[in-house]
């Protein structure tokens, strides 16, 4: 045998064995791509397209088809505006024909049984798709677990909320479809996913901003109890004023002017205008305005609420957020950045509270008192809610929590660093800082490493601690609720900010 032939049989023979291409759900075959040892699967419809009687309404299930369907391409991403410049997508372009799921396995063979992530996409609950390079679950797959991804209604079209809708629901409730979307989604894990290698009993729900505040309703909803064993937050949570929740009664009157605005006050007519015409008028209003409410049925009560009643899923919860999440400019406006700029903020703010206020932010130099802005605006955004759902899970989950804080200072082609802003540590969890074109070092693809290695760890046993990582605690009283701290040098370190947080939960 040649020698170059038999180094080219011998290489092959050497490469990872691999999930067969071809699999059969319970609607129909699909066959997938398989590159190095990972199997993708991609636009595989989880229920039915959601057009004409179906818009509005819960996810159906998916029509069954008989020939084997091809997996090599992403569905179609949901209804949606151009709202966030860093998103770039795969797929060919928006439609309401838009729940499909996709799926990368490492599985030798069905009976694997391995741990599975189910990836929420952020964007607001305006934008987003599951086919955005830099949450490719290529690379994340290869520490050994299953990644899936969702498309999921977003905007108008996942969050309006009508009084003829509630009646024709049968349990009352409008609205959160793009919730009752990825609800949709876990429940074809659960009856699919061992056919790809996957244990339907180890299923880790993680999502990053909107994606984050989704995992917090998941862990909150009855309905999804049982499908999710293990959950991890990435900057969000329906636990502060960002995204706060209005009732399905505030809900229903601010949509049904809305509809009356557009011509459209019924149901019928709603239905009848076309998705272009409906997404065209919802974003002239230049605000994210359809968002989850608290429904009566995916949320019976509030997400804080259910936490507060301890009615949660009681489930292992890592969660944090990025060290630069707010800017300082939605502090001060259009007001110099100075000393005496935000000891008056403070004062028009927090009036009689406002000497302890700077002793939590503050601003002895210009530029403390624009870093004390920009962290005043990130606790405000998203810190401060995600704090506090780590706090409650803690507290009444029963599992254990762990809390991150990214502090990789992003590298940039030109200028300053960026800091480590948000969304900015969804490269590193994916293992994809390809799919961004930055002058990265060699410390931010080992971090990358690290934090995929911590990720998928939880997945497989509630706990990110193992072998080649730093150790890890978890998040208590009796270890000073301690921080893992994400950077070139990751260590924990006991909450500084604990303050802050406490400072800002007992205002009104």
């Amino acid at each position: 045998m040649p020698l170059k032939l038999a180094a080219a049989l011998l290489s092959a023979s050497l490469l990872p064995a691999a999930v067969p291409d071809t699999v059969t759900t319970a609607k129909g075959p699909v066959k997938g791509v398989a590159t190095a040892g990972i199997t993708a699967f991609k636009g595989i419809p989880f229920a039915a397209p959601p057009v004409g009687p179906l818009r509005w309404q819960p996810p159906q299930p998916a029509p069954a088809w008989q020939n084997v369907r091809d997996a090599s391409a992403f569905g179609p991403r949901c209804m949606q505006a151009r709202i966030y410049d860093d998103m770039i997508f795969r797929d060919k372009g928006p439609s309401e024909d838009c729940l499909y799921l996709n799926v990368w396995t490492p599985a030798e063979s069905a009976a694997a049984r391995l741990p599975v992530m189910v990836w929420i996409y952020g964007g607001g609950f305006a934008a987003g798709a599951a086919s955005e390079p830099r949450q490719d679950g290529t690379n994340l797959a290869k520490k050994g677990v299953v990644v899936v991804s969702m498309n999921y209604r977003l905007g108008i079209f996942g969050f309006f909320a009508h009084s003829e809708l509630a009646k024709e629901s049968g349990h009352n409730s409008a609205g959160n479809y793009g919730l009752l979307d990825q609800l949709a989604a876990l429940q074809w894990v659960h009856d699919n996913i061992a056919a790809f290698g996957g244990d339907p009993a180890s299923v880790t729900i993680f999502g990053e901003s909107a994606g984050s505040f989704s995992v917090s309703a998941l862990m909150a909803s009855p309905l999804a109890k049982g499908l999710i064993h293990r959950a991890i937050g990435e900057s969000g949570a329906f636990f502060g004023s960002t995204l706060s929740q209005k009732t399905l009664a505030q809900s229903e009157e601010a949509d049904e002017k809305f509809a009356a605005s557009i011509g459209a006050p019924s149901l019928a007519a709603l239905r009848a205008k076309p998705a272009a015409d409906l997404l065209a008028a919802a974003a002239k209003k230049g605000e994210i305005r359809f968002a989850p409410n608290i429904d009566g049925y995916f949320l019976p009560q509030s997400v804080r609420d259910i936490f507060a009643a301890g009615q949660q899923s009681h489930i292992p919860l890592l969660a944090g957020w990025n060290h630069d999440e707010g800017g300082y400019r939605s502090i001060f406006g259009k007001k110099a950045p100075t000393v005496a700029n935000f000891a008056a903020i403070a004062r028009q703010r927090f009036g009689s509270q406002a000497a302890e206020f700077l002793t939590l932010y503050p601003a002895k130099t210009n530029a403390e008192a624009k870093r004390s802005a920009q962290d005043l605006s990130g606790d405000q955004f998203i810190a401060f809610g995600t704090w506090k759902w780590i706090e409650m899970q803690a507290a009444t989950g029963g599992s254990s929590v762990y809390r991150y804080e990214f502090d990789d200072a992003m590298p940039a082609k030109k200028g300053p660093s960026p800091g480590a802003y948000h969304s900015a540590e969804i490269e590193f969890v994916f293992g994809a800082l390809a799919s961004k074109d930055l002058p990265w070092r060699a410390e931010d693809h080992a971090l990358s490493d690290q934090i995929s290695t911590y990720w998928s760890n939880f997945a497989k046993k509630g706990d990110p601690n193992g072998q080649g990582v730093p150790e890890w605690p978890a998040y208590a009283p009796g270890t000073h609720y301690q921080v893992m701290h994400l950077n070139f040098t990751t260590k924990p370190e006991p909450d500084a900010n604990r303050n802050r947080y406490i400072f800002l939960d007992h205002q009104k």
